[in-house]
C-alpha cells in the first residue's frame, strides 16, 4: 500500500514520508485506516511537552482511529476480515496480574500506546494484534467510530460513577470529553442532568445531547447531585465538581490539570463521605461498553466533528487544535 504517513522527528519537527504497510504478523491485523482523530496528547507531543517515558521519537501519532480490516495473521479470525472496527491503544502484555483483572491501563510491564511508542493510524494502514480490536455494525459511521477512543474513557468513568436511574447527576467541563459524559449519563435515564462549563456557547449542545439544565462556573451551584463527572481538566474543575455533591456522592475525575492545581480537601472528601474515583485510558470492558452504546444510536459524535483534513495538513489541524477558538471541535485527518 503506497501513500505516505506523518512523522514527528521530535518537538517541533514533523514530516510526511512514503508509507510501506506491514504485513500482519501471527496475532496482528492490518486495518486501512479511515480517518484520525486528533487530540490534546497529540499537541503534547508535537510540542514536546509530554511527559517522560510517555512518546519515543520518531514517531506516527495517532491514537483516536477508525478503519477496516484487510488482512489478518496466523491465529486470527478470517472473519475480521472485510469489518469495520476501532482499537484499544494500550499495548498491555496480558500476564500480569492487572491485565488478569481486565485492568489493562495498569498493565505493569511498562508503558506503549499507539500512535505514542507504537507507530499510529496517521498513515493509509495501521498493524497491532488483533485483539485490541472492536468490531463496529456493518453500518456504522467509520468518521463518527474515529471518535470513539476519547468516547471510551468516558466510558470508562461512567461504568465507575455507576448512576442508576432517577439519580441526579452533573458533567463538569464542556470539551468533547464533556460532551460524551452527557451522552453516557443520560442514557442512565436521569432525573436531572447539570452540566457545567466556561462558556455559553456550549449550552444548545449540551441540551442536544440530554441535559436538563446548564450553567457556568459564575452562576450560583448547586449542592445536593448523587453523581458528578469532571472532564475539564482545569486547575479548579475537581474543587467544583466535589461542591456539587450531597453527602456521600459520588465523584469521577477524568481531566489532568497543570501541575500544582489546588486539590481536593481532605476534611471535607471524609466529613462529607464522598466517593471519589478517577480515570485514565480505557480498559478493554469501556471500550466494549462504548461500542454498545454507540451501536444502539445511543452516542451521536458526529456533532463534535467541526474539521476533516487530509493527513498533510497535520501542522494546519495541531494548529487549529491549541488555537482555542471555540469553532474548532474535534478535528479529523483523513488518510
Amino acid at each position: 500500500m503506497s501513500g505516505h504517513h506523518v512523522v514527528v522527528q521530535g518537538p517541533g519537527e514533523h514530516r510526511l514520508a512514503e508509507h510501506e504497510s506491514r504485513a500482519p504478523a501471527a496475532g496482528e491485523a492490518l486495518v486501512r485506516v479511515h480517518a484520525a482523530g486528533i487530540c490534546g496528547s497529540d499537541r503534547e507531543v508535537h510540542q514536546g511537552n509530554r511527559p517522560e517515558g510517555y512518546v519515543r521519537y520518531p514517531l506516527v501519532p495517532g491514537h483516536e482511529w477508525s478503519g477496516t480490516v484487510e488482512a489478518v495473521g496466523a491465529g486470527v479470525p478470517d472473519s475480521l476480515v472485510g469489518r469495520k472496527v476501532v482499537g484499544e491503544g494500550f499495548r498491555n502484555c496480558q500476564v500480569c496480574d492487572r491485565c488478569h483483572a481486565g485492568e489493562t491501563t495498569l498493565c505493569t510491564a511498562g508503558y506503549e500506546e499507539t500512535g505514542f511508542t507504537q507507530p499510529g493510524a496517521m498513515a493509509p494502514t495501521l498493524t497491532l494484534p488483533a485483539r485490541l480490536l472492536h468490531v463496529l455494525p456493518d453500518d456504522a459511521d467509520l468518521s463518527a467510530a474515529a471518535l470513539l477512543e476519547p468516547a471510551a474513557c468516558i466510558a470508562a468513568a461512567a461504568l465507575k460513577a455507576n448512576a442508576r436511574p432517577g439519580e441526579r447527576v452533573a458533567v463538569v467541563g464542556t470539551g468533547t470529553l464533556g460532551m460524551f459524559a452527557v451522552q453516557f449519563l443520560a442514557a442512565a435515564s436521569p432525573a436531572e442532568l447539570l452540566v457545567v462549563g466556561s462558556r455559553d456557547d456550549r449550552e444548545a449542545l449540551s441540551r442536544q445531547f440530554g441535559a436538563t439544565d446548564f450553567r457556568t462556573k459564575s452562576q450560583p451551584l448547586p449542592d445536593d447531585f448523587d453523581v458528578v463527572v469532571e472532564t475539564a481538566g482545569s486547575a479548579d474543575a475537581a474543587r467544583t465538581a466535589a461542591s456539587l455533591l450531597r453527602r456521600g456522592g459520588r465523584l469521577v475525575l477524568t481531566g489532568i490539570p497543570a501541575a500544582g492545581a489546588d486539590g481536593l480537601d481532605p476534611t471535607d472528601l471524609v466529613v462529607r463521605q464522598l466517593e471519589v474515583h478517577t480515570v485514565f485510558g480505557a480498559p478493554p470492558d469501556a471500550w466494549s461498553h462504548t461500542v454498545r452504546v454507540f451501536a444502539a444510536g445511543l452516542l451521536d459524535p458526529l456533532p463534535l466533528v467541526t474539521h476533516e483534513l487530509p493527513l498533510a495538513e497535520f501542522g494546519h489541524a495541531i494548529e487549529l487544535v491549541g488555537s482555542g477558538d471555540p469553532k474548532v471541535g474535534k478535528v479529523l485527518l483523513r488518510p
